[in-house]
């Protein structure tokens, strides 16, 4: 064992710590069939909300699946799964990433903090030796999918992962009005510079049914992601509706596309997942 250089989550939290000398990210890729990495150009799209009910729903498909959040200074997938409180394990060698009854593996910063509410003040080197030890240094196992829900932006995060994993795919959620598709074509700009592939578009908060009248609402308007990717000529995912359903779910930790699979909303997030599946 070595020394590593200062930009890992054992530094971050003990101050010193002991890597392999080998990179252990290309192994841990090997046994990865395809990477999905959820972006956005702003914050308040839903996307991690998004993110973890594609993972999972993924797993209600029969996939083999992870999902690692790299949203360092905002981690609110454990939340979301009802994994808050956890902490993450080693078995000696690697992390053990935390799982969910459905069999979907998670790993994030809020996984490895003493507290909940501690916050994480880590610059960008560090933060993106933590990401590397997250994807290598995790036992993540044989993977048909694994879902990288990262911060809103083009910054650090989202930067390192598509330095680490080349063939990773975007998947950019947006909502339907023109300041948060203007952000998103920014991610898209960012994923063309890069030469990363983009899977596709979801829009998100496209439109709000009333389960008492069924009168139809587009509070925040609709079909702006579908022109975006259009505009693109990108693949369109799919519409995910607001539903109140979907906020409670991930406040009580009951995702939602498993707490309410018979729902008009579970069904749009399932026929988004039939579509990534098609794509991988």
């Amino acid at each position: 064992m070595a020394d590593c250089d200062g930009n890992c989550a054992a530094c971050a939290s003990k101050g010193s710590c002991a890597t392999p000398k080998e990179d252990p990210v290309k192994p841990t890729l090997e046994r990865i069939r395809h990477v999905f990495v959820v972006l956005s150009g702003k914050g308040g799209v839903g996307k991690s909300t998004v993110a973890a009910n594609l993972a999972l729903g993924l797993c209600l498909r029969g996939q083999k699946v992870g999902l690692l959040d790299v949203d360092v200074h905002g981690p609110s997938i454990p939340k979301i799964l009802g994994l808050q409180g956890q902490r993450a394990m080693s078995d000696g060698e690697k992390l053990l990433p935390a799982e969910t009854p459905e069999g979907l593996k998670v790993m994030s910063t809020a996984l490895i903090l003493e507290k909940d509410d501690e916050p994480i003040v880590w610059r960008g080197p560090l933060k993106a030796g933590v990401i590397k030890q997250f994807i290598g240094e995790v036992r993540w196992g044989d993977l048909d999918y694994l879902i990288v829900d990262c911060p809103p932006g083009t910054g650090d995060e989202p930067l390192s992962i598509c330095q680490l994993i080349p063939e990773a795919e975007a998947v950019l959620v947006t909502t339907p009005q023109q300041v948060a598709t203007l952000d998103v074509s920014k991610s898209i700009s960012f994923c063309n510079q890069l030469g990363r592939r983009i899977a596709g578009v979801i829009e998100n908060m496209s439109g709000f049914t009333c389960p008492h009248c069924g009168t139809f609402t587009p509070i925040f308007k609709t079909g702006g992601g579908e022109a975006l990717a259009k505009r693109y000529a990108l693949p369109f995912l799919g519409k995910l509706p607001i539903a109140t359903e979907i906020g409670e779910s991930g406040d009580e930790g009951r995702p939602f596309v498993v707490s309410h699979p018979d729902s008009p909303a579970a069904k749009a997030f399932m026929a988004v997942v039939d579509n990534l599946l098609s794509i991988g």
